[in-house]
């Protein structure tokens, strides 16, 4: 049974990923993580399942460090830009759905604030309480890992492995029994006795911890167990870990079957950092003349568990390839359709469960480009390898199917027109010279079997 085949005769899927802090822009770091999210979705929905696709939004909670050091991020980036939080939240919020839209990212089912599920969250650590996994101090609630005797275990590390240092001078919690416990909600005194977001609760006025949003929202939209999960690299440490044992101790059910970790993105060879100058959103890509879909195909080409270091020559390479499917795509649909030997059509499904089959095995998205440019590269008719293009793009998400018709200027047309009249007649320096014109209005000449092509 093929793909196609099979939709519609499978079950549903519950997906929640991490979603942004909305404290500064997007970048695009997270525009690489989200990508492969949307990847994974799309490839869930062509097969035929449901999928419900709930984010959340960070908009309180979130300090600086995963250890519950330093202040609020959200706090952080309200006095550098000069707004309100809630003023911060708003516009970074609207930004990053924005930054992920360039990139064909589709919106998940469920968008979730933190901020608008402070009943959920007080309610689960409530449960905790009564279950004995938390313990209140003069400064907050604390989740109690040594009551969860599975937390050493949690994705392979030690507990003296996962030991945060407290860097010199930044405020940290010191009530704590053992280092590790983290904050289920803060309590607005001591250091946050000016927090600006705050909520009246059990244990005094306050604000939830980064790490319980998580686990409320995934469970009040996806059930106490769900399938699937997807994170950063860098959650894998604490976010994880923290969101698996508060959310087990109170069911005593996996929070969810499968987690999929996104790998790093660098620049140059270079974690990113604004002190570097190497913070790239996907709006100063649009703004260097690329297109977003070059930088989606850039995303593709790197296994999504690996690293993948961004480079303006390897992002080229990218757009020329994202370039070549859409030409390929619009010219190849304008042909006229002949019927496939029987031969043909044998190669056509070859290349169909071949790239099929990469794809499935761990989003193997680069070995099933190397399908795809082989089959543009075989002797199928090429309106039948559009077709299959098309039909691929579904999960690729490259918009090849809205690629449109470029609107070639008259003095384009007419320095063309003039260049084939001066190969006829052998006068090539004359006809490369008329090439450069065409250049010139941002064109190319490309001389096939079939004729003369114009392109943008």
């Amino acid at each position: 049974m093929s793909l196609r085949q099979a939709q519609g005769k499978l079950g549903k899927v519950g997906m929640y990923t991490c979603g942004m802090t909305v404290y500064d822009y997007a970048h695009i770091g997270h525009g690489r993580k989200y990508v492969m999210d949307d990847l994974l979705r799309r490839m869930l929905s062509y097969q035929g399942y449901e999928v419900t696709h709930v984010q959340n939004v960070t908009d309180v909670g979130h300090l600086v460090s995963d250890a519950d050091e330093g202040e609020d991020k959200m706090e952080k980036g309200a006095r550098k830009s000069g707004k309100t939080v809630w003023e911060v939240a708003a516009m970074y919020t609207r930004d990053f759905y924005e930054s992920m839209d360039l990139l064909n990212i589709l919106r998940p089912t469920i968008v979730c604030k933190a901020t608008e599920h402070i009943e959920e969250q007080i309610k689960l650590i409530k449960r905790l309480s009564d279950k004995g996994f938390a313990y209140e101090t003069e400064e907050a609630v604390y989740f109690d890992v040594s009551k969860f005797p599975r937390y050493e275990s949690l994705f392979g590390q030690r507990l003296e492995e996962k030991q945060t240092a407290v860097r010199e001078g930044v405020q940290t919690g010191e009530l704590k029994k053992n280092s590790l416990d983290f904050a289920l909600w803060f309590k607005a005194t001591g250091r946050f006795a000016k927090h600006v977001m705050v909520w009246d609760s059990p244990w005094g006025k306050g604000f939830p911890g980064w790490h319980i949003e998580c686990s409320a929202m995934g469970m009040k939209y996806l059930g106490e167990s769900f399938d699937i999960h997807t994170g950063g690299l860098e959650h894998q440490g604490v976010h994880h870990p923290n969101e698996i044992a508060q959310a087990e101790a109170v069911t005593g059910k996996p929070l969810a079957k499968y987690w999929v970790h996104s790998g790093f993105l660098t620049v140059e060879g270079q974690k990113m950092a604004k002190s570097v100058g190497n913070v790239y959103r996907v709006q100063d890509v649009i703004a260097k003349g690329f297109s977003p879909m070059a930088l989606r195909y850039l995303y593709l080409t790197a296994q999504y568990r690996g690293p993948l270091n961004f480079t303006w020559s390897g992002l080229a390479a990218a757009q020329t390839a994202d370039e070549k499917l859409a030409t390929f795509v619009r010219d190849s649909r304008s042909s006229k359709r002949v019927e496939l030997s029987k031969e043909k059509m044998k190669k056509l499904d070859g290349f169909r469960d071949r790239f099929w089959e990469a794809v499935n095995d761990d989003l193997g998205f680069p070995q099933g480009l190397a399908v795809m440019w082989e089959m543009i590269k075989s002797n199928i008719p090429d309106y039948d390898k559009a077709d299959l293009l098309l039909d691929w793009d579904e999960v690729l998400g490259l918009k090849l199917a809205q690629t449109e018709a470029v609107v070639i200027p008259s003095e384009v047309t007419d320095l063309a027109a003039k260049r084939e009249q001066m190969r006829k007649l052998g006068k090539f320096v004359e006809a490369d010279q008329l090439r450069l014109e065409v250049e010139k209005f941002g064109f190319k000449i490309k001389d096939t079997p079939m004729g003369t092509k114009i392109y943008k």
